[in-house]
């Protein structure tokens, strides 16, 4: 009796080694024609266009996502769509991606013949060079013959895995290319868990200098300190002193209040820079907001103290604000 368990792990494992194959060979791909295509997309003065129907209209929509995250504006244009009208989207200056493995799909060639009587650079990602798409390109990118992991040899899928692993190498390397760095994508990606960690402290911050901050002399008298900041309407749970030179001299929290007043009937007379908590751990406004978690957590910390270069209060960073980032659920405890 054939185990059928065994069969189809060793089935499941033949396609994964075929695929990772195909893209092996991709390597040969990357040659000077590859060169040619990212130069002529850093300089591209307008969008990319990515192209591709069926499965390779698939990696065309993720590949074209990729360099839109990447700081190279793109857009999926359908092929199909594109000869009905849609071709009115293509724009002066733009340049156009099309995968097409046999490069001879109807819906492609029929969009090929306009765009290049629209004058757009063209380059194609297909088998070889002789194909319909290839002849009317001005750079191929050749993918060479590939055998497809599917065991009729019909449905695409060692295919489409290199054109994807041929797609992401033009990306980043455009990306590289441009010199693109973790602040760029965090402004490309506010909303996901990657753009949330490359957020700086000083963009994460609700309680700032000249806003809703509190801020006074370590010289003055605990119920001067209260007195003075008691006019801000929402605050954070802590006041921030600074020294004569306007530098921060310590931090004096609602925590520390309580406990001074619990002992102390006479505590609203101390000087406050007897009460505070002396050199704060702190961090810069332009470190990532995941360090100031990283701190506020170890040593559950509910406010951390913002500083500049010159060690200046510009802020605090409250645990709430982390909540809003979503960088830190509601119920855990810093």
């Amino acid at each position: 009796m054939i185990d059928s368990t065994s069969e189809n792990t060793r089935f499941a494992r033949q396609v994964i080694e075929a695929e990772a194959t195909a893209v092996a060979a991709m390597t040969s791909a990357v040659d000077d024609t590859f060169g040619r295509a990212i130069e002529l997309i850093v300089d591209c003065p307008a969008s990319l266009l990515t192209c591709g129907i069926g499965k390779a209209g698939h990696v065309a929509r993720k590949i074209s996502a990729t360099f839109s995250s990447t700081g190279t504006p793109s857009h999926y244009l359908n092929p199909a769509e594109a000869v009905h009208g849609d071709l009115g989207a293509v724009r002066s200056g733009d340049v156009v991606l099309i995968f097409s493995y046999s490069g001879e799909s109807d819906e492609i060639l029929r969009m090929l013949s306009i765009l290049k009587k629209l004058d757009h650079p063209v380059i194609a990602i297909t088998k070889s060079k002789a194909s319909g798409l290839g002849k009317h390109s001005d750079l191929v990118i050749q993918m060479g013959p590939i055998e497809e992991a599917c065991p009729l040899g019909l449905a695409p899928s060692a295919t489409t895995t290199a054109m994807m692993a041929l797609g992401d190498a033009l990306a980043l390397s455009v990306m590289k290319r441009r010199n693109f760095q973790s602040d760029d994508f965090a402004v490309f990606h506010p909303g996901g868990q990657l753009g949330r960690k490359l957020i700086k402290v000083a963009e994460a911050m609700t309680f700032k200098v000249g806003d809703n901050l509190p801020l006074a002399r370590d010289t003055k008298r605990v119920g001067e300190v209260l007195a003075e900041v008691a006019r801000i309407k929402r605050r954070c749970g802590a006041v921030v002193l600074t020294d004569s030179e306007g530098k921060m001299s310590g931090i004096f929290s609602d925590g520390d209040l309580r406990r001074l007043v619990t002992n102390d009937l006479d505590a609203l007379k101390r000087p406050v820079s007897e009460v505070m908590t002396r050199n704060p751990k702190r961090v810069r406004g332009d470190q990532l907001a995941s360090e100031a978690m990283s701190i506020m957590h170890q040593y559950r910390f509910d406010e951390l103290p913002v500083v500049d270069e010159r060690d200046q209060p510009i802020g605090v960073i409250d645990v709430q604000d982390l909540v809003m980032l979503r960088m830190l659920d509601v119920d855990d405890k810093v």
